[in-house]
């Protein structure tokens, strides 16, 4: 899988985790914590660009030095972070940014969930417009069920800073942007991985503690569900003096999400120390205090020292965990990802005019094709006419063969008629038996002679025949002949019998004597 550089915008503190996925189990690759740090200003400088006109006092100067001011902490920021993930792949990662209050919003909604889900939805949007008078759109909208059965929902409220600052990391080395699939919502991830990483029993109630920099995090749960979460609290290591202050809050947000005690209270973040677990055991004597263990996360590849913090970076690992096992359909998380970062993710990007293109660039594909098919069509008959024309020529030359082998038998019985005359001139004899074969044949119309041969007093005849009993015939006709033999042989795709036929020339000629 591609890695995920999950980022955590809270405040001024930004914390990231680059975290992988081997053989069914997280690695965290690589941790970063960058702040915001704020420029100093020279006072003189400013007053000295003040202008007063009239009664009227003149603020472009010191606006614009603000405007440049914020560039270049962006750009620090910007450059810190690369330098952070040097070594990570970024054209080849998702990023997945992790929102909390004030980027977005939560709302309970009370009402019917027997409906489709697009309804519920638009139920929803319909019961914040009405309460809060926010518009909000449907694909910016996202909901988890509740233990109690309701619905918290959750929107964005505007622009989305941690997209611009992924945006602007991307410019820096040189792309336009870089893929993110998914924004997540802090609270919300951070409750499933806990839910799924602790062991709690069904009536459990149990607080969630997140301890920021700036801000911390309260979120309740009934069992393996989501029950409530806290406001966001302004308070965190930075200007945290007791940690007496927790405790009155966390009573204040018991009361108002209808919780009467805590069984167990999971301690994470910036500051996961013994003196604050100590200080919860005194306040929430009957309830389980815990830091919230990584056990499922290989951390192999971090330093010591980033182990030990490696708390800091709870959300960032619970946004890893919520978007794999959402590829896995373990669970159904929420995406927040605005309609304007899929348009802008998208490889084919189309105006008004792009899309009006459409219709022609498909007409030209569908006629190319078409041609393109019926040109294969037709070669396609010309192959096969090639391959039947092949096999005719094929069958004629068979044909040739045959004709040249019966016309080198024609001319053998002409040579052998010649040598016959020539060797019995005077005699007389020849003829009478050339004429007596000549009658025969001529009167039956059914065999052929192919060969007449004369050697030593005997003569021998071969040829063809279509009825065998006209050999037989033949044979008797001639005083002392012997049908030497007679087999079957296809001549001109026609059954016909080969034969032999030998008598002795001097009984003929007595015959012929007498």
């Amino acid at each position: 899988m591609k890695p995920l550089i999950c980022i955590y915008f809270e405040g001024n503190d930004t914390k990231v985790a680059v975290v992988s996925k081997v053989n069914g189990k997280l690695m965290v690759l690589k941790t970063a914590a960058v702040d915001f740090v704020q420029p100093t200003i020279d006072l003189e400088e400013g007053i000295s660009n003040l202008s007063i006109e009239g009664t009227d006092l003149d603020l472009e100067k010191i606006q614009s030095q603000d405007t440049s001011l914020d560039s270049k902490m962006a750009a620090s920021t910007v450059t810190t972070l690369a330098n952070n993930l040097a070594g990570i792949n970024l054209k080849k990662s998702l990023f997945i940014p992790a929102l909390t209050e004030p980027a977005l919003h939560y709302h309970i909604y009370e009402g019917s969930k027997q409906l489709a889900s697009a309804k519920v939805a638009d139920d929803i949007i319909d019961d914040i417009q009405e309460s809060k008078n926010i518009a909000v759109e449907k694909q910016n909208l996202g909901y988890v069920e509740l233990a109690d059965k309701s619905l918290l929902s959750v929107f964005l409220g505007g622009e989305v800073a941690c997209i611009n600052m992924i945006n602007s990391l991307a410019r820096f080395h040189g792309k336009r942007h870089f893929k993110i699939p998914s924004v997540k919502s802090a609270e919300i991830s951070l409750a499933y991985y806990v839910a799924k990483t602790k062991k709690f029993f069904p009536d459990d109630q149990s607080l969630i503690v997140y301890i920021g920099k700036e801000y911390s995090k309260l979120i309740f749960l009934q069992g393996r569900k989501l029950k409530h979460v806290g406001a966001t609290l302004d308070i965190g290591t930075l200007n945290l003096h007791t940690y007496d202050v927790y405790f009155s809050k966390i009573l204040l947000e018991m009361e108002n999400g209808g919780i009467s005690s805590l069984d167990n209270i999971i301690v994470c973040g910036e500051d996961d120390s013994e003196n604050l677990i100590l200080s919860f055991y005194g306040t929430f004597p009957e309830a389980n205090v815990s830091r919230l263990e990584f056990s499922d996360v290989d951390l192999g590849g971090l330093t010591p020292e980033e182990k030990d913090k490696f708390s800091a970076f709870s959300v960032p690992v619970a946004i890893a965990t919520d978007y794999y096992d959402e590829l896995e359909n373990l669970h159904k998380g929420v995406n927040l990802l605005p309609k304007y970062v899929k348009e802008d993710q998208k490889f084919f990007q189309f105006g008004w005019h792009g899309y009006a293109m459409l219709p022609l660039l498909f007409g030209i594909t569908f006629f190319a094709t078409q041609y393109i098919l019926e040109n294969q069509k037709e070669i396609n008959q010309l192959d096969n006419q090639i391959a039947e024309q092949t096999i005719l020529m094929r069958q004629n030359q068979e044909i040739l063969t045959k004709i040249a082998e019966i016309e080198t038998k024609i001319s053998g019985f002409d040579q052998t008629q010649t040598i016959l005359d020539s060797a019995s001139a005077g005699t007389g004899v020849w003829q009478q038996v050339l004429k007596h074969v000549s009658d025969f044949v001529g009167s039956k119309n059914s065999m052929w002679i192919t060969k007449l041969n004369f050697a030593e007093g005997k003569v021998t005849i071969e040829g063809y025949a279509l009825n065998r009993n006209v050999l037989t015939e033949f044979a008797y006709s001639i005083e002392s002949a012997i049908l030497k033999s007679v087999s079957y042989e296809a001549l001109r795709e026609q059954n016909t019998y080969k034969f032999l036929i030998t008598f002795d020339l001097s009984n003929y000629q007595k015959n012929v004597i007498q």
